[in-house]
């Protein structure tokens, strides 16, 4: 029960003020202290960093939870454990939930998971992203199953929300057990070095089951889901820097479904050639580049946002801007493992693919791959369903897709890369391009064997027959006189033949089936 009860106008408005202010100011001056101590600001802080200045209007500011068991009724602080309301970044609606560790942990209950699905399904309703800033010790105990089922509660507006508007996780904390899996339903987790974890058993419980000692960091630390897992997408230093890259992202995309991405006015010339592209590629077919350093010479102002950097290291994927108009870039990183497919740039590249396709951003590829990794580890672990899930991806898109060849493009990895074959719009290709069912010396050693063995002069016939089948296959043209490719392009004029394609493909429509949903391989 409240202790005053005003009467008069006046007293009323000042009892407002006082309540308001104790909401506000929840949380002792100790936990406060501990928090910061920890490299950590408050949920309220965090907000005020993350949304434009002014513009946070909160919501349930009032809400009390009902628990009185474990003495539970002596604690019962204005707004709970999450601070929950809405404003603007860049002067766009954004939803949001701070989870507050400074009360009793950040522990969820009823009431706290109450406040979370209010603002979703805000959110949903307007068609406006939520960003979720989670900083929590996990179920609230002294509630039992119904911190559980209130858990529940929000992974179905998880599920509901997918592909609806997108959903933003910031890890700015402890995430543990049933926690962690509202983030990983989630478009984009970040994480913050060194103060933020994710696990579903501690390193306590590992020990008892398994034996096996662990640290937080080592177990779930934004490094460990950064480059092992590829759990989460971003890993900051500090919560400042998570908190801007949140921001950033979100020029990048639509409010929902429904929106186009938000173009910003160009100061790149669309018609800018840069000769540099021309001698990118090396002369000799076995060593490497960045092809970021590709990237970044085609795409505006050189800005390529990166998502997933540390994890599946031979595929780059992330935004970038052509003309003003975002777009999504997935492109095979000859620098690493040369390029080849395997099991985590498949998944790491089908669910960028699938978020892009979901929100209307075109999808950019850039092609040099050597095929799929070899060996019993990737077979027996499932590269064909894993590869399957980036052919399904792409082939399923429905946004307009362009392509650029700009080395190798051999086997089924040619397909799966966004080829013509997968419904792509405009296939473009560089000279240095080798579309074949494999490289050279592979080919020779399968077709020619006998000859080559017979021969006098194995090595010569060898080299000979290489030299005819590069002549023949190992180059753009064989696919060209087909139409698998649109056009061979000098490297230079890149950018300008993506930005025409892009306005052109801007009323694209694409029928589907009816249906309820596919069956992609998971």
């Amino acid at each position: 029960m409240r202790e005053k009860n005003p009467v008069t106008l006046e007293e009323k408005l000042a009892y407002l003020r006082e309540l308001r202010e104790q909401a506000v100011h929840s949380a002792s001056e100790e936990a406060v202290e501990k928090q910061h101590a920890k490299g950590k600001m408050t949920a309220r802080e965090r907000i005020e960093k993350l949304l434009d200045p002014g513009s946070f209007e909160e919501l349930d500011t009032f809400v009390r939870h009902r628990t009185y068991a474990f003495e539970m009724d002596k604690k019962r602080p204005w707004g709970d454990a999450v601070v929950t309301g809405y404003g603007t970044i860049d002067g766009r609606p954004m939803f949001v939930f701070s989870q507050d560790f400074t009360v009793f942990g950040g522990s969820l209950g009823e009431v706290m998971a109450e406040k979370m699905c209010k603002v979703m399904d805000l959110a949903a309703k307007v068609g406006a992203p939520v960003i979720g800033l989670n900083d929590s010790g996990g179920a609230r105990i002294q509630e039992g199953v119904v911190s559980l089922g209130a858990y529940g509660d929000v992974f179905v507006r998880n599920v509901q929300c997918s592909g609806v508007i997108p959903q933003i996780s910031a890890i700015m904390g402890p995430c543990a057990g049933g926690a962690v899996y509202s983030p990983a339903m989630t478009d984009f987790i970040f994480m913050v070095k060194e103060t933020s974890h994710m696990f579903i058993t501690g390193p306590e419980v590992i020990k008892t089951v398994t034996g096996e000692e662990v640290e937080f960091e080592e177990l779930g630390g934004a490094m460990t889901h950064n480059t092992k897992s590829g759990v989460a997408h971003f890993a900051a230093d500090d919560e400042e820097q998570c908190l801007e890259d949140i921001r950033y992202l979100m020029s990048f995309l639509p409010l929902n479904n429904l929106e186009m991405p938000p173009r910003v006015t160009p100061y790149d010339d669309p018609e800018r050639m840069d000769e540099e592209l021309n001698t990118i590629v090396p002369a000799d077919p076995q060593k490497p580049y960045d092809m970021r350093d590709v990237v970044s010479l085609i795409v505006d102002d050189g800005e390529f946002f990166e998502v997933q950097e540390h994890f599946a290291r031979n595929i780059i994927i992330g935004f970038a801007r052509l003309d003003g108009y975002p777009v999504g870039i997935v492109g095979n990183q000859p620098k690493h493992l040369a390029g080849v497919l395997d099991i985590e740039s498949s998944e790491k590249a089908a669910r960028f693919v699938r978020f892009c396709d979901a929100f209307n951003i075109p999808i950019v590829t850039f092609t040099d791959v050597p095929g799929f990794l070899p060996g019993t580890s990737q077979e027996w672990n499932g590269i064909i369903r894993h590869g399957a899930k980036l052919l399904y991806a792409f082939t399923e898109a429905t946004v307009p897709k362009l392509t650029v060849v700009t080395r190798k493009a051999y086997g089924g990895a040619y397909d799966v890369m966004n080829s013509k074959h997968m419904l792509a719009d405009f296939n473009f290709a560089w000279p240095t391009a080798e579309v074949a069912v494999m490289g050279p010396e592979g080919a020779v050693n399968i077709i020619y064997r006998r000859d080559i063995a017979n021969s006098p002069t194995p090595e010569e016939r060898r080299q000979k027959l290489i030299d005819d089948y590069k002549a023949h296959f190992a180059n753009p043209y064989s696919a060209a006189e087909r139409g698998y490719i649109d056009d061979v392009i000098e490297p230079r004029q890149t950018r300008p033949k993506l930005i025409r394609a892009l306005r052109t493909l801007q009323t694209k429509r694409v029928e589907q089936p009816k249906r309820k949903h596919g069956n992609i391989p998971l």
